[in-house]
């Protein structure tokens, strides 16, 4: 038995602090549920106590990434992970949650729902995903995509009225079930492969595993449970019925919060559970498949992506088809890191795509602030057309949303410019010819992105409308959002070096990277 792991056994770590973070959101979520069966009209209440409650997770966190010497790398027999992947995306995860409160407020008075109810869940999908993060063992990994999915399911049929609300919660719940089933019998094959599930032992046993076809199948079906998740191509046919279908601050919330965690986990999973190590033919021949397999999936998801957002016209369904390219950006980073020939390439590159998703959820997050107001109930204006001629008439409204879509589309000086360029160096820098072409087959569907992003622009200032319009009333706590999600596209944009060093900055140790 490997001596790191019998020390683990021997000595398992169990200290409360290291998961502090995760505890006190749900906690908070605990708090928000009890209060809220009490006192049910207090709507405004839940909003500010899970405010409150994320606030305090993100110090504790901040306070653990500047003063993580005496914090060991893994706790609880090595099943929770202490390092930048998962302090970088907890942060993500604390910011979007955050966000979607904020951007929910005129959603939760409009629609007239179980506003505790929906902060409850909110909490817990962020815990779930917290835990993916850093969930340093498969089952650690399982449990938490398992508590995000559940709350999410439920978030998105909250519309109980609403037929279309149902259906993408149904689909959802269907489709993503199935996607469990395949990740976890890829988890029981890894397992029947190597004898454990903790991801520091799977590194050191897929040298020499006991079932080396075991190893590969198991892979294999892991890659489609996380595909599902992530909405890669040809896994992806659930996105835009349930995007299109889910309330606009959740649908927002979907394309970036549990996109994100899945992106951890799967990091975590292939990156530093499945390294390339020197002399081990099975380790060889599994490393190089992965990264081809997602390398052909990540050209095939971005050309489906950006040419089926062309023909939408409905902005929701739009902007689904956008998540699914969008997504396969930062999947170019995690090749990227996987080819990696140093630890330090490969800390840099698992930091560039978490920079990435924080610059995706916070142009997406204002893009669906915007839709979300202007929707009216049951997100009825969310055709292209309802946008004719908004431009001049509500010009902080269309200003702020053409920033977001021309941050999506990757212009120079905005947040999105920058996430892209570090993302596609790692995969530059590995020297890999297949990686090449993937970048240059990113550049090409960026450069296509164009069309249906700049069209939403056109149709907001250059078309006529048709019917009346009445700008609506702008909440304080969508407008705080709104200015938060503006200020970050332009901070990222301009001065993000501070943010890519701290995610870079490694507090603990990833996991050996053998060459």
């Amino acid at each position: 038995m490997n001596s790191i792991f019998l020390a683990d056994l021997i000595n398992p770590n169990a200290d409360i602090t290291i998961v502090l973070p995760e505890m006190i959101v749900a906690l908070t979520g605990i708090i928000v549920m009890v209060y809220d069966s009490f006192f049910p009209k207090q709507r405004a209440v839940t909003g500010i106590v899970s405010l409150i409650g994320l606030a305090v997770s993100a110090v504790i966190l901040a306070l653990m990434w500047t003063g993580s010497g005496n914090i060991p790398s893994t706790a609880w027999s090595g099943m929770v992970a202490h390092d930048n992947l998962r302090l970088g995306f907890s942060f993500v995860f604390l910011l979007i949650s955050a966000m979607t409160i904020l951007i929910s407020t005129v959603w939760v008075e409009r629609e007239d729902v179980p506003v505790g109810e929906y902060h409850a869940l909110l909490l817990f999908a962020t815990f779930g995903m917290m835990l993916m993060a850093s969930g340093n063992d498969l089952v650690v990994i399982f449990l938490g995509l398992e508590t995000s999915s559940i709350a999410t399911y439920v978030m998105a049929g909250l519309r109980k009225s609403d037929l279309k609300s149902n259906e993408s919660a149904m689909k959802y719940f269907i489709l993503g079930s199935f996607a469990s089933a395949f990740l976890l019998y890829g988890m029981a094959l890894i397992y029947g492969a190597t004898g454990s599930t903790n991801l520091p032992e799977i590194a050191a046993r897929i040298a020499n595993p006991n079932f080396p076809a075991l190893l590969l199948i198991g892979a294999a079906m892991m890659i489609i449970g996380f595909g599902f998740k992530v909405a890669t191509v040809p896994f992806h046919i659930w996105t835009p019925d349930v995007y299109e279908g889910a309330p606009s601050p959740i649908t927002g919330f979907m394309a970036a919060g549990p996109k994100a965690a899945a992106f951890a986990s799967f990091l975590r999973v292939f990156v530093l559970g499945f390294p390339l190590v020197a002399g081990a033919q099975a380790s060889g021949y599994l490393h190089e498949t992965w990264i081809t397999a997602l390398s052909v999936m990540a050209i095939l998801t971005m050309t489906v992506g950006n040419v089926a957002a062309i023909m939408q016209n409905n902005v929701k369904r739009m902007l689904a088809y956008s998540s699914i390219a969008h997504a396969v950006y930062a999947l170019v980073g995690f090749i990227g890191a996987g080819a990696a020939t140093t630890i330090q390439e490969r800390d840099e590159a698992i930091a560039s795509a978490a920079f990435y998703m924080v610059t995706y959820a916070i142009t997406n997050l204002g893009a669906f602030a915007i839709i979300t107001l202007l929707g009216q109930k049951n997100d009825r204006r969310s055709e292209f057309e309802d946008y004719n001629g908004i431009g001049f008439k509500s010009p902080v409204l269309a200003f702020s949303l053409s920033l977001f879509m021309l941050s999506l589309l990757g212009l120079p000086l905005t947040a999105g410019f920058m996430g892209k360029v570090l993302v596609f160096r790692p995969a530059l820098e590995a020297g890999n010819a297949l990686l090449t072409f993937v970048v240059v087959v990113a550049v090409i569907n960026t450069a296509i992105s164009a069309y249906y992003y700049l069209r939403f622009v056109v149709v907001m200032f250059f078309r006529e409308r048709t019917t009346e319009w009445i700008e609506p009333k702008m909440p304080t706590g969508l407008a705080a959002a709104l200015l938060i999600c503006v200020l970050g596209v332009l901070y990222f944009g301009l001065f993000s070096n501070g943010v890519i060093e701290k995610f870079s900055q490694q507090p603990g140790t990833l996991g050996s990277l053998e060459r």
